[in-house]
């Protein structure tokens, strides 16, 4: 590591040669395979841009030049380039972030964790620089996976209507977003080449012509009318051309001389310009470019030399997800999947196995596939789109107004509901079973188990005349969560005990264990406890009012934002029924968590039992007017 310790800013590039340059390339691959195989952490994208990054760096002046990534899990290169080498602790509490942090450094511009959003931002710094009138360059680095959500194209078309404005897009084209990237788009730069040969002919054309009397400037511009089809034969490079951008490329994404040429060239231009690289995603790392499913997009840890994973966790919620939509292909021929780029994350790969003709991927396009999904719908079928919680927010307009508003059953499942931790703010999918509240005739289910899940997701795809959503948490599912009863659709997880209890208990999804620990630690304080998990946490069933009035406080629990969360809603139908009774509600409050464990991020918004317990303790010596409550200690196995 002899060169990269010495680099300890992008300046200190400058003075490197091409021999090496090769050479720091090498030991920034052996950097990141070393240290993200002891952390995890997206490792096959940024092995694919090392000679990229460099380069980008050797010609923009950063952070004067604005250089922002789509998305951000391949900068990990960009921050080795400017100080932070320290990845002992990446995705970790007090260590850095798995995406560009202002916080982190000045060279980080936008924290981009979410696709397709850099064109948009570039827009805004170029026209800012524009009525600054400051001379600083604006790049934005995006990928082709990036490239097949509908804001980039938004923004692409605001880009090439100001042709003096400069902004020098690079279109990292490695052939995948997280699986190989699917679509039209994608099968346009496969075939995507360049050359001069269109522009010196038309040059040296034009000046012959013009030289020729009478006939000469009208043959000219023919000829310069024709520019489509005869450029499409030269150089089929149309598609960006034909928005009115330069196009530069295709680029070795490896060879960081002609980087650096193709770069300069885009910064002398003067307008928008398109550098297309083409790059090979987990390049250098032979386990990464043996796995064909996402070529090590994002990796536990796992050893070094191999690739294979150092522990496994056991079942998990996704795996669940995944075995049952399977069977219910097999039962059901109506049954279609839909997913977002994320085929693989989602749990979707055992269904493309068994059924590669009921199942689409529309690239990182959630509100197309919201929208496509209302289509299938209406079309016969039923389709179970399948995304992470936290990219449903992308598509709430076309929940509300194309599949609520037009009644069809559409269901969505919600992968990496609840605090995720490590990923940071933008993953914790913390706002679903907010934002989802105000649709109406839209059903919530929270599954507490796998056999939960496997029951709920049943229970979705019944239903034709309304979307439904089935949510549940990231990793490991812990053991079943038995329940002892029932009250209307609600299962009773424990019962108080007496005729008069003291608290209800409304446990949702996944954290019943922790409920059930509350009520253990409430009862040891002579609190009794009826512990319930609604199931279907939208609509609030109708028998959940009745219960609370035979209690004298309510308490709910959700791995959600507090805000317009489960707990409002259950507060709301209280209110609607006339039952007075003291409500509290615990959940995630309405700011964005740093990265960390989700064990440690629930301990510091203070979602654990013994912080519960103590709190609740503490309402109920008030309702008994005790103002001090003994401490509660967890219970002990």
């Amino acid at each position: 590591m002899d060169l990269l310790t010495r680099i300890g800013g992008p300046r200190d590039l400058d003075r490197l040669s091409l021999e090496q340059l090769d050479q720091l390339a090498e030991e920034i691959r052996t950097f990141l395979v070393d240290a993200v195989s002891k952390t995890g952490g997206h490792l096959g994208p940024n092995l694919g841009v090392v000679e990229l990054t460099i380069a980008l760096h050797r010609v923009f002046e950063s952070p004067q030049d604005k250089v922002l990534f789509d998305t951000g899990h391949q900068s990990y290169v960009h921050k080795l380039l400017t100080g932070r080498q320290d990845f002992s602790k990446l995705k970790s509490k007090g260590g850095l972030s798995g995406y560009p942090s202002r916080a982190e450094s000045e060279h980080d511009v936008i924290e981009n964790s979410h696709a397709s959003t850099v064109l948009g931002w570039a827009d805004g710094l170029a026209k800012a620089n524009e009525v600054l009138k400051k001379n600083d360059h604006v790049v934005a680095v995006i990928g082709d996976g990036a490239l097949t959500g509908g804001m980039a194209w938004e923004a692409l078309n605001n880009i090439a209507a100001a042709k003096d404005r400069p902004l020098v897009i690079v279109v990292n084209d490695n052939e995948r977003s997280y699986a190989p990237t699917i679509g039209g788009l994608a099968n346009h730069l496969a075939t995507l080449r360049t050359t001069d040969g269109y522009e010196r002919f038309l040059a040296r054309g034009k000046d012959l012509l013009e030289r020729t009397p009478v006939v000469g400037r009208p043959l000219y511009e023919t000829l310069h009318g024709a520019k489509k089809g005869l450029k499409d034969f030269i150089a089929p490079q149309g598609m960006f051309e034909d928005l009115g951008l330069k196009y530069v490329g295709p680029i070795d994404g490896h060879d960081i001389e002609a980087l650096e040429s193709a770069l300069t060239r885009a910064k002398r231009f003067g307008g928008p310009v398109i550098v297309h690289c083409l790059t090979e995603k987990g390049r250098g790392y032979t386990p990464a470019l043996q796995d064909d499913a996402d070529r090590f997009h994002a990796v536990g840890k796992i050893h070094p030399d191999t690739g294979l994973p150092i522990s496994t966790s056991g079942l998990d919620w996704t795996s669940v997800f995944g075995e049952e939509m399977v069977k219910l292909g097999h039962e059901r021929e109506d049954i279609v999947a839909i997913t977002a780029a994320m085929l693989q994350p989602v749990g979707l790969g055992r269904f493309e196995e068994a059924f590669p003709d009921r199942i689409y991927d529309v690239g990182i396009a959630e509100q197309h596939g919201a929208v496509s999904a209302a289509g299938l719908a209406t079309g016969g079928l039923h389709p179970v789109f399948a995304v992470y919680a936290t990219f449903l927010n992308r598509a709430f307009d076309q929940v509300l107004m194309d599949v609520a508003l037009h009644k069809c059953g559409v269901t969505f499942v919600l992968d990496r509901a609840g605090v995720t931790g490590t990923d940071g703010a933008s993953h914790n999918g913390m706002w679903d079973m907010s934002i989802l509240q105000c649709v109406p005739t839209l059903r919530i289910a929270a599954p507490r188990d796998a056999d939960q899940v496997r029951a709920q997701l049943r229970e979705a795809v019944d239903v034709d005349d309304a979307p439904t959503v089935v949510r549940f948490s990231k990793g490991a599912v812990g053991p079943a969560v038995k329940a002892v009863g029932t009250v209307g659709g609600m299962d009773v997880l424990r019962h108080a005990g007496t005729d008069a209890p003291d608290v209800l208990l409304v446990s949702v999804g996944a954290l019943a264990p922790m409920c059930l620990e509350i009520a253990a630690l409430l009862d040891a304080q002579g609190i009794s406890t009826t512990v319930v998990d609604p199931r279907w946490v939208k609509p609030v069933d109708e028998a959940l009012a009745p219960l609370a009035a035979q209690h004298r406080v309510v308490v709910t629990v959700e791995d959600n934002s507090r805000a317009g969360g489960v707990g409002s809603a259950i507060a709301q139908n209280l209110r609607d029924a006339g039952v007075d009774v003291p409500l509290r509600d615990f959940g995630i409050p309405p700011v964005f968590l740093d990265h960390a464990s989700r064990k440690e991020v629930m301990a510091e918004i203070g979602l654990t039992a013994p912080d519960i317990a103590r709190q609740v303790t503490g309402l109920v010596a008030k309702l008994d007017g005790r103002y001090e409550s003994r401490a509660v200690e967890p219970v002990r196995d």
